[in-house]
């Protein structure tokens, strides 16, 4: 072990015996150092580093069994617990999980390492797969349940375990890309008939890169407030609460450079936590730190089924941190519940 590693590994104990709830992404912000570095100080004790095969570790996830898939960003975490069904690599863009509990959608491009981790608690042991961007943020993260086949996570784990069972991590920065035009560059009327005729959400992305505006941009030079209005981020927890209360289904993505993560179904339980707002239901948690919204949109973009409707938010850089939809399928209009909803926001 190296003396830098060692060192590494000191601070990092010496700041869990000071703040022993302090998170490991805390933590590694903290020290200045990525998440992944601090992970690679616990190989070959309660950590193990796995090839990079990333959609063939995935693939075989579904042999855990029921599952908790944890994918967040700076402000907001996504947990959703179920079982890893219908994988999808064939496309170069993006794979897919399709279930109807764990839904992804994994630009493995973003994806460098991967470990298997056996954290020890009083608790007991707690198990998952974790794998980080080559920039060391975590990405995405697997943790085995009450239903889990752990037999199936050791097997997982042999299979996979990489020959190198170093303690140091390599990472790189990766560099934001939030350079944005002047308005006067951007062909407007152009760009607002373009919006107006969408034929399907997903031609959304393709639109923005075309005109070259970003996403925030685009809601600033919207055909009209129709298509996007600025709002006011309590609308948020209104929404929630209202959808908990009204038991309409929702659909709830959160993402990170690496990975999107939807949850498509009820809330339930709804509650505050110093600035985060949450949402804690059996297999479904969300945690949003509201303190960090800069921007709260409603967004809507004409499709072949209708009008789509989004509530988009956004933090001081311009990156989405959230979105909120009401529960649909392509060929399936909007719920009128859900428009009904966001109308009275």
């Amino acid at each position: 072990m190296s003396t830098i590693t060692n060192t590494l590994k000191q601070q990092w104990e010496t700041l869990k015996a000071e703040s022993p709830n302090l998170r490991i992404r805390n933590a590694a912000e903290q020290l200045g150092v990525s998440e992944a570095e601090l992970v690679a100080t616990q190989v070959g004790e309660t950590v193990t580093r796995l090839r990079p095969e990333f959609a063939a570790i995935l693939t075989d996830v579904e042999s855990l069994g029921k599952v908790m898939g944890l994918t967040r960003n700076n402000e907001c975490v996504h947990e959703r617990k179920g079982v890893y069904l219908n994988p999808d690599f064939s496309s170069p863009h993006a794979g897919i999980f399709l279930g109807e509990d764990i839904d992804l959608r994994i630009f493995l491009g973003h994806w460098a390492k991967a470990y298997a981790v056996a954290e020890k608690s009083e608790h007991g042991d707690r198990k998952s797969l974790q794998f980080f961007g080559k920039d060391g943020l975590a990405i995405h993260k697997i943790y085995l349940t009450a239903d889990s086949d752990a037999a199936a996570f050791d097997a997982l784990v042999a299979k996979y375990k990489a020959d190198d069972q170093g303690t140091e991590e390599t990472v790189v920065e990766v560099p934001l890309n939030i350079d944005e035009k002047a308005d006067a560059d951007i062909d407007v009327a152009g760009f607002q008939a373009a919006w107006s005729t969408l034929k399907d959400t997903h031609e959304f992305f393709g639109m923005l890169r075309k005109f070259g505006v970003t996403r925030t941009q685009a809601l600033r030079l919207a055909p009209n407030e129709n298509f996007a209005k600025k709002v006011e981020k309590d609308v948020i927890v209104k929404m929630l609460e209202g959808a908990a209360e009204s038991k309409l289904p929702v659909m709830v993505f959160v993402g990170n450079r690496g990975n999107i993560q939807i949850h498509t179904g009820r809330v339930r339980k709804t509650m505050w936590h110093g600035d985060w707002f949450n949402v804690m239901d059996p297999d479904f948690n969300l945690h949003l730190d509201m303190s960090k919204i800069a921007q709260t949109w409603i967004v809507r973009k004409p499709t072949e089924d209708g009008e789509v409707t989004a509530i988009e938010v956004f933090n001081e850089l311009g990156e989405i941190i959230v979105q909120f939809f009401g529960k649909r399928k392509p060929g399936i209009p909007e719920l009128q519940e859900w428009k009904e909803l966001v109308a009275s926001l």
